[in-house]
């Protein structure tokens, strides 16, 4: 091993001398020069004095003057041994300095993590540092027998070639970054510096090349990036790559009139729901089996990404063209299709896909989806063209949900015109612009005005806002909350004033609606009891209606809050009941008071006897199970006669009243003191 030392030394020595090196050897031969000189006149010197004719009698004048020249060569001499040892020293601390100093660079480059090389002008290899045996596995005798390109990637090589090139011409070299094979097959990144080193005359004799292994630093910033543009639960690309991906879509639509391509935006419909009932970590589970799904369902020219290296690492592969947004929203780039109607072909087969059950902890979950297309549009910017997308899946989930729509302009304008009203929504809270207008429940037994329902509506300047104009658009944003709670404290101290002026035996009552962002907030009973509190309403006196929907939603939910209402002494009755997905029999479990039939049965009852049949059934077995029933949606008289006929408490509709304000309602009120003409005459029919 020392041998191979020295000569790799040796080799590295043979491309250039140092200066400490050139110095003492020039030192070393001026001295050896001036030592062969002086002894040469010492020599003649001696030389002479044996020459015949030159022997000098003792006391001559002759013979003192040699006697001189003799001191003088002898002190010449001490001169000459007292220089020749302060080289001698010198040459000796030279020495010293340049061992203690390849003593070092032998210390440093041997343990160095860096590797070190020395090559030749010809990029022969003159040495390696111990670290290439440490880092890529070759001996020194490997290392040796190769040319120090074979070990580099064929796709690197050239640019290796031309920094090395470039550091022998300037005397400069780059920082470069390229891959190296391992002893092991496996490829390593090395970021590389080149430095020339000069011969003689200037010229660049080798170079000293230091490497250093960065593959684990590169593999956590491809992780780094890989988690800036993928979602952390499913591994998808997340907004901010699917928006790059639609962006290189759009370009390449702009110069190829040709390319088309869709965007699907996928929202699996009632995930909430599924997601509060399974709890959020079943939840989280369902989103990365509907992303797998969605993978699977995808054609080979979608352009999705597969994995096709296997040296590359899995996280570091994802499908470029699906994405999940968000939540449970999910984006499909569809590229290059040939018909509109493609997209239409691959949301349909999206879900078919999902209508499959899902295996969540054991437990089947079975799931819709809501699709919406926008086809390309050179002129659309990328978010504008997914938020197209988006609007077409909104106009799909209200079309009854589990259905993929087209989005055509039209759409947009409704969009816009939905957020004018959101914006208008805010400012009315501030303005104060909302009121309460009452509609009277009678009874039909005695055709008194037994109760009211509270309504909210909107008085804008222009004139009055429906309900079904803006309460959805308030109840997804939120600011239903506020509204409905405006809307409880006027109409429980109206009901409370109502009692005072027109007293009955049961008193009057008040009904208000409570919404799906009502039902879902904590504090919602306590908040009610407060308001009964302050108006000085007794809660046996209040009701609250829920639709049949909200109810069957979460049944769990809805027990614990109906429990509660009834532990306040607040009545409940189900709201548009036949049309959801309940059963009488799944009521036994609630706490209700009564039900509400819906309109759209009622104002058949005339026309269609299966309506009529369908109201029959539901008052007897709701009088089977102990609650009373209201019609809503009385509108003649036929409807009147045939409900109490049937045996229904009450009925609210126009034949009575159309909502109205609380002073046409206090009217109304002095009127119904006396019984109705008009139900009057419905009884005796």
């Amino acid at each position: 091993m020392e041998d191979k030392k020295v000569i790799a030394d040796n080799d590295i020595s043979a491309l250039s001398t140092p200066v400490p090196i050139r110095e003492i050897e020039g030192r070393e031969w001026w001295l050896w020069a001036f030592a062969v000189a002086v002894t040469l006149v010492l020599l003649l010197g001696m030389v002479s004095l044996t020459i015949p004719g030159l022997h000098l009698r003792p006391g001559s004048t002759d013979w003192l003057d040699l006697k001189e020249w003799i001191r003088g060569l002898a002190a010449l001499v001490l001169m000459f041994d007292v220089y020749t040892l302060y080289q001698h020293f010198q040459i000796q601390r030279i020495r010293r300095q340049l061992t203690e100093r390849d003593q070092l660079f032998q210390l440093i480059t041997e343990n160095a993590a860096d590797m070190i090389a020395v090559v030749d002008a010809k990029g022969k290899r003159l040495y390696n540092s111990p670290a290439y045996q440490w880092v890529l596995g070759y001996s020194a005798e490997e290392l040796k027998s190769t040319s120090p390109i074979d070990q580099i990637h064929p796709e690197d090589r050239q640019r290796v070639i031309q920094a090395a090139e470039k550091a022998r011409l300037t005397g400069r070299g780059e920082r470069l970054e390229y891959r190296i094979r391992h002893k092991d097959g496996s490829w390593r990144i090395l970021e590389s510096t080149a430095s020339a080193i000069r011969g003689p005359k200037g010229d660049t004799a080798g170079l000293v090349i230091v490497n250093r292994d960065i593959t684990e630093r590169k593999l956590a910033e491809q992780l780094l990036n890989h988690a800036s543009f993928h979602d952390g639960l499913t591994n998808l690309p997340n907004r901010a790559l699917f928006l790059d991906r639609l962006g290189h879509a759009l370009t390449l639509a702009q110069r190829h009139p040709n390319y088309q391509f869709a965007v699907l935006f996928i929202d699996v419909d009632q995930f909430k729901v599924i997601n509060d009932s399974l709890g959020h970590s079943q939840g989280d589970e369902l989103l990365i089996q509907v992303g797998q799904r969605l993978t699977a369902s995808l054609r080979g020219m979608d352009t999705v990404s597969r994995p096709q290296d296997a040296d590359r690492p899995r996280s570091l592969v994802a499908d470029n063209t699906l994405a999940r947004l968000g939540g449970d929203e999910f984006t499909v780039l569809l590229d290059d299709i040939r018909d509109p109607s493609d997209g239409i072909r691959v949301a349909q087969r999206i879900q078919e896909k999902l209508a499959a059950p899902f295996l969540i902890s054991g437990q089947e979950v079975v799931v819709t989806a809501s699709v919406g297309i926008a086809l390309s549009n050179p002129v659309s910017k990328a978010e504008e063209l997914l938020r197209d997308a988006e609007i077409a899946m909104y106009r799909a989930k209200q079309a009854g949900k589990a259905r993929c729509e087209l989005f055509d302009p039209t759409m947009h304008s409704a969009a816009v015109k939905r957020l004018r009203l959101e914006t208008d929504l805010r400012k009315a809270l501030e303005l104060d612009e909302f009121s309460v207008f009452y509609q009277p429940i009678v009874s039909l037994q005695t055709g008194k005005i037994c109760g009211f329902e509270a309504l909210t509506r909107w008085q804008r300047p222009t004139g009055v806002v429906m309900p079904n104009d803006f309460i959805p658009v308030a109840d997804e944003t939120g600011l239903i909350l506020p509204m409905n709670r405006l809307l409880m404290q006027q109409a429980s101290r109206q009901v409370v004033l109502w009692q005072s002026q027109f007293p009955a035996d049961p008193p009057l009552a008040m009904s208000v609606n409570i919404t799906s962002k009502q039902f879902a907030q904590p504090e919602l009973v306590a908040e009610i009891a407060l308001i009964l509190e302050e108006a000085g309403l007794a809660p046996q006196n209040f009701q609250v209606e829920i639709t049949e929907t909200i109810a069957m939603g979460d049944e769990k939910r809805a027990e614990e809050m109906l429990a509660e209402f009834k532990a306040l002494g607040v009545r409940v009755s189900i709201d548009d009941f036949g049309t959801g997905y309940s059963s009488l029999s799944r009521l036994q479990r609630f706490s209700v008071d009564s039900l509400k039939i819906d309109r759209a049965f009622i104002c058949n009852m005339d026309t269609e006897p299966e309506s009529r049949e369908m109201v029959r059934l539901i008052i007897m077995l709701a009088h089977n199970l102990g609650l009373k029933v209201v019609a809503e949606g009385a509108e003649t008289e036929e409807h009147v006669k045939q409900l109490q006929q049937l045996g229904c408490e009450m009925a609210q509709g126009y034949f009575f009243s159309r909502p109205a304000d609380p002073h046409a309602m206090s009217t109304l009120l002095s009127y119904f003191r006396r019984e109705s003409p008009a139900l009057q005459s419905a009884q005796q029919g």
